[in-house]
């Protein structure tokens, strides 16, 4: 007989001391102990001194134990920084941290400064929709008959705001909006979505749950309850939260509940309609407001709500500044200013302002694109180390490596520069690197004065063209600042006919005092033009502070989703990078993936593809993937397998628009794309 015995539980002692293991390891101890024949014997009191026991031998007593350490922290994965992802693949590592830095402290000037901007630009319309609340809720502070007469028999005071088209700039005009309506109105403020409100019920818990901060099915009924709790609350108290301290004393008593639809035209009618019905039976209770915003034109209103539901809104319409103004603010801003030595050439602010004519007319995108080309710039430009603030880049100019240097003479305006001194110049800029750095320092001033003297002149001239019947030279500033980056302006004909056209004279005899002067002073202008409007790429070292590569910065901002699409399933190695995937151009290899070899097929096929002999082909292109004997039975055979992985092929190509379905061949599709070989 064998019989085991378990140790017995560990004692208050020994319990603590195991509780003493804290944050470094988890000990787990399991015994087992073989008695001996005599307590074997004691344990059975039926058995007899005839009976033979058997005891197993004794065998080692079994621990095991698991041990859990903490990593140290030296061994830890540090995560890296935008510092690191800037370095990582920089062409001169010596200096990127200083560009980095450069980059980083040129970017938040901008960005401050073009915040400041849209905060002013947009103070305006805030300050209007601030004074129609502000009015409204004193109305509500004389009474409930004063409010109901008020408000012409149960109207909600509504604010149409026009926004515009540039609907991903709308989220920060929202945003700024709701922040002031908090600090100097109404805590109670609620943005609805469309894609959060399907339903009215959804609507109704929406306000409900971000006004009272409560996760709950709440109905307005309810929030009238809570609304007069919360408003008895703190009249009986006679204090407020920090929060509304601030706010005038009509709002403490009774503040307003202001619902910001961001999106009207994408709102089902009928939701709301049923919820602007249901909110005008409680205007009594309820000091409620609306403000629609509208990125179309305000008879948006007028569609959407019919007679019987618009007139139970007090509409008031306010119109933002268009979004082609608010661009020309922020270029004049950061752009056409000597303030920050980064500057776009021709090229890439043309592509920067197409992309925001032609696609969505966001400011907000139009600046990342602009983030984006300073980021380019410093990353790809080692001399942009020089990129800087006047005093800054005379330091760094004094500073440069011997490297530098060479890059430095390796400049195509450097190069120009040095073709047009004398020999003995020539030779000194060639071989001393102490003379270089002291010319680079003359080179840096000469740019700074090139850039205050040109935007001087360039707003002249625009201020004399702009008023100009057909715009000759351009109706924005930006227009006549691209003209001159790309050539020189006086070259153009549309200058050479502005010029005539001014001095042209109607008289017949001679001239008088007045077009004497008007001659002298366009041809003073003219000479400015001349002097000051030539492009930078006639100075030299504008390298350093001129960003040029518009086609990266076309291909990281005008995305092509179709061109994208046909080079991974053409030429899946492009983006897999993996060897066994490189093939010829316009093959693809036979252990390419599966939709990748149908869209192949595809692309040797008419307009109707049979499916069958699809599959037979795509079969075939498998089996010789899987290494198999062409001369063999089983070679281009189709298993349930490649039946299987064929249709899920298809049904992705299907999805993604090459093919469809078609009634005239039961067995067959259609191909709806042609020229992506």
């Amino acid at each position: 007989m064998k019989a085991t015995r378990k140790l017995p539980k560990p004692t208050q002692s020994t319990s603590s001391h195991c509780n003493n293991f804290k944050d470094g390891a988890v000990v787990k101890l399991e015994a087992e102990t073989i008695v001996s024949p005599n307590d074997a014997h004691s344990l059975d009191g039926n058995c007899n001194s005839a009976e033979t026991v058997k005891v197993s031998p004794p065998k080692p007593v079994q621990t095991k134990g698991c041990f859990v350490f903490k990593p140290s922290a030296k061994k830890r994965r540090k995560t890296p920084t935008v510092e690191d992802y800037f370095t990582h693949g920089c062409e001169d590592t010596e200096n990127s941290k200083l560009r980095f830095r450069n980059c980083q402290t040129l970017w938040e000037k901008m960005k401050a400064d073009t915040e400041l901007l849209q905060d002013e630009l947009n103070r305006k319309i805030l300050d209007s929709l601030l004074a129609f609340i502000r009015k409204s809720v004193s109305t509500f502070q004389r009474g409930t008959d004063d409010w109901a007469s008020g408000m012409r028999a149960h109207e909600i005071p509504t604010a149409a705001l026009v926004l515009g088209v540039n609907v991903p700039d709308h989220d920060m005009t929202f945003q700024c909006l709701s922040d002031q309506l908090q600090q100097s109105v109404t805590p109670f403020v609620v943005s609805v979505q469309a894609t959060e409100c399907t339903g009215q019920s959804c609507v109704c818990v929406q306000c409900s749950t971000n006004v009272n901060q409560k996760r709950v099915h709440c109905s307005l009924i309810t929030l009238c309850n809570w609304y007069k709790t919360v408003t008895k609350v703190c009249t009986a108290s006679g204090t407020a939260s920090k929060k509304r301290t601030s706010v005038g004393k009509d709002m403490q008593q009774h503040p307003p509940i202001v619902v910001i639809f961001k999106d009207l035209e994408a709102f089902t009618p009928k939701v709301l309609q049923d919820f602007i019905l249901i909110c005008s039976r409680y205007v009594e209770q309820l000091p409620l407001m609306f403000v629609f915003g509208i990125a179309t034109s305000p008879s948006t209103i007028q569609h959407m709500l019919p007679h019987s539901v618009s007139s139970l809104l007090g509409i008031e319409l306010f119109q933002s500044l268009s979004c082609t103004q608010h661009l020309a603010s922020v270029i004049d801003k950061v752009i056409l200013t000597s303030q920050f030595p980064f500057k776009p050439n021709g090229k890439v602010l043309q592509v920067l302002v197409s992309i925001f004519l032609y696609h969505d007319f966001s400011v907000r995108n139009f600046i990342k694109g602009l983030q984006l080309a300073l980021l380019e710039h410093f990353h790809s430009q080692p001399l942009s180390v020089l990129c800087c603030k006047k005093e800054a880049a005379l330091v760094h100019a004094t500073e440069l490596s011997h490297r530098d240097v060479e890059r430095l003479q390796q400049l195509p305006s450097f190069m120009r520069y040095v073709e047009e001194q004398g020999p003995q110049e020539q030779v000194e800029l060639l071989t001393s690197d102490d003379h270089v750095k002291e010319v680079c320092q003359k080179l840096l001033k000469d740019l700074c004065k090139y850039h205050k003297n040109y935007y001087t002149t360039l707003r002249c001239l625009h201020i004399l063209t702009a008023s100009l019947p057909k715009y000759p030279l351009g109706k924005q500033i930006r227009e006549l600042h691209i003209s001159c980056l790309e050539k020189n302006v006086w070259e153009n004909d549309e200058y050479v006919c502005t010029l005539l056209e001014m001095k042209k004279s109607r008289r017949t005899k001679e001239m008088s005092q007045f077009e004497i002067f008007r001659d002298q002073a366009l041809e003073f202008i003219d000479s400015l033009v001349r002097s000051h409007l030539a492009p930078p790429e006639s100075q030299p070292l504008y390298e350093v502070c001129y960003y040029s590569s518009s086609a990266v910065l076309r291909r990281h901002l005008n995305a092509t989703p179709r061109t994208s699409i046909q080079t991974a399933l053409s030429n899946p190695y492009h983006y897999l990078k993996n060897e066994d995937l490189r093939a010829e151009d316009g093959t693809v290899s036979n252990a390419a993936p599966d939709i990748c070899i149908v869209y192949k097929l595809h692309l040797e096929c008419g307009r109707l593809i049979n499916l069958y002999d699809w599959l037979e082909a795509y079969a075939t292109v498998v089996s010789a993937a899987e290494g198999k004997d062409p001369d063999s039975v089983d070679f281009g055979k189709v298993d349930e397998l490649k039946h299987a992985r064929f249709i899920q092929a298809v049904s992705e190509l299907e999805f993604l628009g090459f093919i469809k379905s078609t009634k005239q061949k039961t067995d067959h599709v259609s191909r709806l794309t042609w020229g992506g070989c």
